[in-house]
């Protein structure tokens, strides 16, 4: 999740002449999420390639540039995400799938925080992201090496330039939050009120 237009453009710059290579495989598909609130501590983010299936990255589009962001811990508020598969057989066309989780609804303290969805060594592979975001204690152009708890994403240190252009902060808070995204992973990800359904046609969650 990229705290500044500069930042993007300095992730891009390190993908442009090589200094990051491939993390990891993914299916092929992005997929949309949002979210109310995203509270999380321990930011870092760096630049990597996500290749399809396994594939070598080609021309043919195999691989697709991403901004991993990383979390130590988690919350989120109302989160939503969707993939659509489009033209399935037997008439079927394109079909949405969605997973809801997270809506404290009128809870408030204790009960409101339970409700909350809650990840731990959180990794967000994002392609588009538009969200209010507030940082605190930023600390922008360190080199990948340098990236701690969480650091860079497990069993991908070898694909990362430790000299390549990252960032940390102690903690951020994101507010409405629309992304796309090739991939997310965690230690742990619990899902209160979890929410998942198919739909025909096309109905993301923007």
């Amino acid at each position: 999740m990229v705290p500044s237009v500069i930042a993007t453009a300095a992730v891009g710059v390190g993908l442009a002449q090589g200094a990051l290579a491939a993390s990891f495989s993914v299916s092929g598909q992005e997929f949309k999420v949002t979210a109310e609130e995203l509270d999380g501590e321990n930011f870092v983010q760096y630049g990597s390639i996500a290749t399809e299936d396994g594939a070598v990255a080609t021309k043919e589009g195999k691989a697709h540039a991403v901004a991993v962001s990383g979390f130590s811990s988690a919350k989120i508020t109302k989160m939503c995400q969707s993939v659509v598969t489009p033209n399935l057989p037997f008439g079927l066309g394109s079909i949405t799938l969605k997973l809801k989780a997270g809506d404290p609804g009128n809870a408030t303290g204790d009960e409101r925080e339970k409700k909350l969805v809650h990840a731990t060594g959180l990794y967000l592979d994002v392609s588009d992201l538009n969200a209010d975001a507030e940082f605190r204690n930023i600390d922008i152009g360190v080199g990948a090496g340098q990236l701690h708890d969480p650091g860079i994403q497990p069993n991908a240190d070898k694909y990362v330039n430790p000299n390549g252009f990252a960032q940390r902060a102690e903690h951020a808070n994101l507010k409405n939050v629309k992304q796309k995204a090739w991939a997310t992973t965690a230690g742990t990800f619990k899902l209160p009120g979890l929410h998942l359904a198919l739909s025909k046609g096309v109905d993301e969650c923007y």
